[in-house]
């Protein structure tokens, strides 16, 4: 498999399930996954509801894949996305997938390319179904995608207090369980390796619900941890470890 930052990754979206407003935002993210080897879109082209994806299609080169609607009632889009999924996975060219939607259709797909070695990030609303999110390596909300046009108009998350940090028991939880199964004999944990044991455990988990832009705000935000920045012997990097601040006291 690639390096991280070069993974050739395969950009798949349900255009029926997937709003063109999420494209520049989507994009972005994308970039930070790999590189999006292969940008296709699903949907009836004919239909007057794809106008708005079909005004982005030659702007960020996105390959528009034609799916009639054949009968009412039955997404046909579905299956051709999942037809050239399978199709891709098998040129052994390309490390993951990207796949966009909030449709819980593509549960079983996700779980079959990480079966085939692929990882697979999710792309959709928070009204996903938990199935298709958890099928995922990483699932990320669209909300947190908005571009800053969007922002202007829709108000963006607003940044938890610390009092509502302490008393998401699930997310104090999750960092601490995470803590103690990576942290060192002295209950320091890398903080790189804290969030993709969250990740691995949780696909969906996001600083951004919170209104922070990175983990380590994050967790300074919520106080009831130890942060300790670490410079390198040569002084040209840094590394953050995180305690337990209960671990100091006992």
């Amino acid at each position: 498999m690639s390096s991280e930052n070069q993974r050739r990754l395969a950009v798949l979206i349900d255009a029926d399930n997937a709003p063109s407003a999420i494209i520049e935002g989507l994009l972005e993210e994308v970039a930070n996954l790999g590189v999006a080897s292969v940008k296709r879109i699903y949907g009836d082209w004919t239909s007057p509801n794809l106008k708005g994806w079909k005004e982005t299609l030659l702007q960020y080169g996105i390959q528009p894949i034609q799916q009639f609607s054949y009968t009412t009632g039955k997404n046909s889009t579905d299956s051709a996305l999942i037809i050239d999924a399978m199709d891709l996975l098998y040129t052994n060219t390309l490390d993951g997938f990207c796949i966009v939607s909030s449709d819980s259709d593509f549960t079983r797909l996700a779980a079959r390319l990480r079966e085939g070695g692929m990882i697979v990030y999710g792309f959709g609303e928070k009204k996903t179904p938990k199935s298709f999110v958890g099928s995922c390596d990483r699932f990320i909300y669209t909300e947190n995608l908005r571009t800053d046009t969007e922002k202007e108009t829709t108000p963006k998350p607003r940044k938890a207090s610390n009092n509502d940090l302490r008393q998401d028991s699930w997310l104090v939880n999750s960092i601490r369980n995470a803590i103690e199964d990576s942290a060192d004999d002295d209950g320091w944990a890398n903080l790189g390796t804290l969030g993709q044991k969250i990740t691995n455990k949780f696909p969906d988990f996001d600083t951004r619900n919170y209104g922070y832009q990175k983990l380590g705000e994050l967790i300074r935000a919520i106080g009831l941890f130890d942060v300790d920045a670490r410079i390198s012997p040569s002084g040209l990097s840094k590394t953050i470890y995180v305690r337990d601040s209960r671990r100091r006291r006992s």
